[in-house]
């Protein structure tokens, strides 16, 4: 079921920025009947005072820091693309993402969606000093416009895992599973070879492990601003 979601996630036209409140809890409703929202995949360890930070509003997992700044400091789930959306239209010169507490999210086929439309609203991605991008958040951090992280910033990565408890290695390298996440990080500015290399290596990691990577680590398989 989820990797049909995903498929239909990664084929399907996208809308309009100016469509997605009004569109995504449709989505979410035709999603609901296939029996699984999406697989989750995250990794729990990390800041816990991250959603106390000092905010003017907050949209889901968002909170926006001032008129070009928003954080995010928690676990996307099947709301958070139209709380996105929602964001975007009240405040409208949100030119970064500052990721300070990514733990990942509860719904992949949501969190990819999510991605695209932070690529498509032309969003920087940042990770300050300790902030920690984990498991699906680096999806998200990968679909900056403009992707930076300072010293002392942090990446978990891990294979997915759908509801059947199959992982990448259960299934074809052409499985359209795979082939959907080699075309979002295609979307995302990775050229093929690049996909390829940070996809194998994310699927090198059981999903019940993490792979910690540093700044400079990380950048070895995605490049950075």
């Amino acid at each position: 079921m989820l990797r049909f979601a995903l498929i239909l996630a990664a084929l399907s036209p996208v809308p309009a920025l100016a469509q997605e409140a009004a569109t995504i809890s449709v989505e979410v409703v035709q999603e609901t009947p296939l029996g699984d929202p999406g697989g989750e995949r995250f990794v729990a360890e990390g800041r816990s005072d991250a959603t106390s930070l000092k905010a003017i509003a907050a949209y889901g997992p968002f909170r926006v820091l001032d008129s070009g700044r928003a954080a995010l400091v928690d676990v996307t789930d099947t709301a958070t693309p139209r709380a996105f959306a929602q964001m975007l239209i009240a405040f409208p010169g949100l030119r970064t993402i500052e990721m300070v507490e990514c733990p990942g999210t509860s719904d992949d086929t949501a969190n990819l969606r999510l991605g695209r439309m932070i690529r498509r609203a032309g969003l920087d991605t940042y990770v300050p000093q300790g902030g920690s991008v984990r498991s699906g958040a680096v999806e998200l951090f990968l679909a900056g416009r403009h992707r930076h992280a300072e010293a002392g910033a942090q990446f978990a990565v891990h294979s997915w895992q759908d509801s059947d408890g199959l992982e990448p290695s259960d299934v074809a390298d052409n499985d359209p599973v795979n082939l959907a996440y080699l075309a979002y990080y295609r979307e995302m500015g990775l050229s093929d070879g690049q996909a390829r290399a940070f996809y194998a290596m994310t699927n090198a990691v059981p999903h019940d492990d993490a792979l910690w990577l540093s700044k400079d680590e990380f950048a070895r398989y995605a490049p950075l601003d």
